[in-house]
């Protein structure tokens, strides 16, 4: 097995021990795929709940994993001197963050499979704009990707523990996820719209609902901080 099999499989087994981890990568879109699907409390504005929740949950999977997820357990692996002992190793950075990649990417797979089976199940119905969605998906990951490196490298795990969650939080309410940006107080909405969260989810609501399209502004955000992000990430970042 090559050095960089090895590595992905040690990220694969670490991530499923990591029992929080999983709560927040999965558990909680699961549960607000559930609840507000079969508890219609949310001003969607569609005649059903998944249809508006469906796409938004599936941008929350992805931030989730490649911004909290990532960022935490690389901020920590950080601050313990595990990267720098990577780093020093015949893997080398470049296949350490290869196998860091595959191991986001290896969650999203689960993640997307659990959550689109639990939609369709409620009643979702989704378009069938896949390629924009995947696009708009490996777009999201690298700017999501970029943001957690980029607290990881610069914060104490402590503090990007806390950063990163609240990061989470914030993104979640403003991100259209689960409530419509239009109906966030005045003035949030302008903000919101330059958001990574937003752009993706407006992306995949573009993609996966019938009739619909993506706003080229979603597109121009996305590829923004897409390039920003891990940008500001490789100039930042510390290995130890």
């Amino acid at each position: 097995m090559t050095a960089y099999g090895a590595q992905t499989r040690v990220e694969l087994t670490l991530t499923a021990r990591r029992g929080e981890s999983i709560l927040l990568t999965l558990g909680i879109p699961v549960l607000l795929l559930l609840f507000f699907s079969l508890v219609d409390v949310l001003p969607t504005g569609t005649d059903d709940p998944v249809d508006f929740l469906a796409p938004g949950i599936l941008a929350l999977a992805v931030m989730s994993t490649a911004m909290v997820g990532l960022g935490i357990a690389t901020g920590f692996e950080r601050q313990y001197g595990v990267l720098k002992r990577l780093g020093a190793t015949p893997l080398g950075r470049p296949a350490l963050l290869a196998a860091k990649t595959t191991g986001v990417v290896a969650v999203e797979v689960v993640q997307f499979a659990v959550l689109i089976a639990l939609a369709v199940a409620l009643g979702w119905r989704p378009g069938s704009g896949w390629p924009v969605a995947i696009a708009a998906v490996v777009l999201g990951t690298i700017a999501f990707a970029g943001i957690g490196l980029a607290m990881a490298g610069t914060l104490r795990g402590e503090v990007n523990l806390a950063a990163a969650n609240g990061l989470y939080l914030v993104l979640l309410l403003l991100g259209g996820m689960v409530i419509p940006i239009d109906e966030l107080p005045t003035g949030l909405p302008v903000v919101a719209r330059a958001l990574p969260s937003v752009a993706l989810s407006d992306a995949l609501h573009g993609s996966l609902t019938a009739g619909a399209s993506v706003p080229g502004r979603a597109w121009l955000v996305l590829i923004l901080w897409a390039v920003a992000a891990p940008l500001v990430a490789a100039l930042t970042f510390r290995w130890e």
